[in-house]
């Protein structure tokens, strides 16, 4: 009896003295994922599932992902978890993560956190931020030229989002006739009060219309396609739901920044703090344009892309020096 008591002592020695070097080796090994609602709710939650699979792909590891994930207990028991099966990389698919992997980042430093547009950051946290300002005037921008009405519209979900500030720099700098009418659900997923909003807009005669929220995107665009009326996509390239309705997208490459992610770790150069994405590091995009847009409009909005990214100024900040 003692010499089985010994035996399974030294295994379980063993096997701690195993996972301290599985975690202190950092590498990647293991990857999970932490949702606030389903990955296959909306294009913002399907994108942070589609970097998920292609880390899978790229590195040949396991990955894992954990839905409905919104309170601090519910955190840390999803961590507790993925760590128990050997993840040390774990993303926080929004930026409401920050807070909770702030908290626990201390109890697990032998894991790195990551998630998604805030400022809280420790060493083993880090916040990978989207610079939404200019795609939302860039898509501003073809609004602007596109509406017959001179009224276009903006349902955001809330006000301080970056690309709604863009989106009516972008208007007016295009066509200073045109009227932006701005609108806020103060919910990422107030699908009904979208939709409420968008029948008054287009009450206001707006023919162009940016939904700028994860959960109505859809919604809107398709009720848009039903009224003969434009739409720019969010998040997604979502021109694959009407394809003359969507004007253009302006895309978030998640995934891409998923894998940028795991790439920093896994070579042991991902440190800890906020750092800041745009159309210069490829994350950023425009989506494909409508065929209702006329090669001259796309060649103009394609060459100022262009120029931004070399230059780091929008046109209505070049035009001012």
């Amino acid at each position: 009896m003692k010499k089985l008591t010994i035996i399974i002592l030294t295994a379980f020695i063993l096997m701690l003295s195993g996972c301290s070097n599985y975690f202190d080796s950092g590498n990647l090994q293991n990857v999970g994922m932490l949702v606030e609602t389903s990955i296959h709710d909306q294009p913002w939650d399907k994108k942070g599932y589609e970097g998920l699979m292609a880390i899978e792909e790229q590195f040949n590891t396991d990955v894992y992902y954990k839905e409905g994930i919104q309170t601090q207990q519910e955190v840390r028991d999803a961590v507790d978890e993925l760590v128990g099966n050997g993840v040390n990389l774990i993303f926080g698919h929004s930026a409401a993560y920050g807070k909770f992997f702030e908290e626990i980042s201390k109890v697990y430093p032998e894991v790195h956190f990551v998630y998604l547009n805030g400022g809280q950051f420790t060493e083993n946290v880090t916040s990978l931020n989207f610079n939404s300002h200019a795609m939302g005037f860039f898509a501003g921008m073809l609004a602007g030229e596109m509406t017959e009405t001179n009224h276009v519209a903006v349902i955001g979900a809330f006000e301080w989002q970056p690309e709604i500030e863009g989106y009516f720099e972008g208007v007016t700098f295009q066509n200073p006739r045109a009227e932006v009418h701005l609108n806020y659900v103060n919910d990422w997923n107030g699908e009904e009060k979208a939709m409420e909003m968008y029948e008054t807009m287009r009450g206001e005669g707006s023919d162009v219309v940016y939904p700028a929220g994860n959960a109505f995107s859809t919604s809107i665009i398709e009720q848009a396609n039903a009224d003969g009326i434009h739409a720019i996509g969010y998040v997604a390239d979502q021109s694959e739901l009407a394809e003359e309705t969507v004007l253009t997208s302006t895309v978030q490459h998640v995934e891409d920044l998923y894998i940028m992610a795991a790439e920093n770790f896994n070579e042991e150069e991902l440190r800890g703090g906020v750092t800041t994405y745009d159309f210069q590091d490829d994350v950023i995009s425009l989506g494909e344009f409508s065929p209702e847009v006329p090669e001259d409009i796309r060649g103009k909005i394609k060459e100022e892309v262009e120029t931004y990214k070399e230059t780091g100024l929008l046109p209505n900040e070049r035009n001012t020096e």
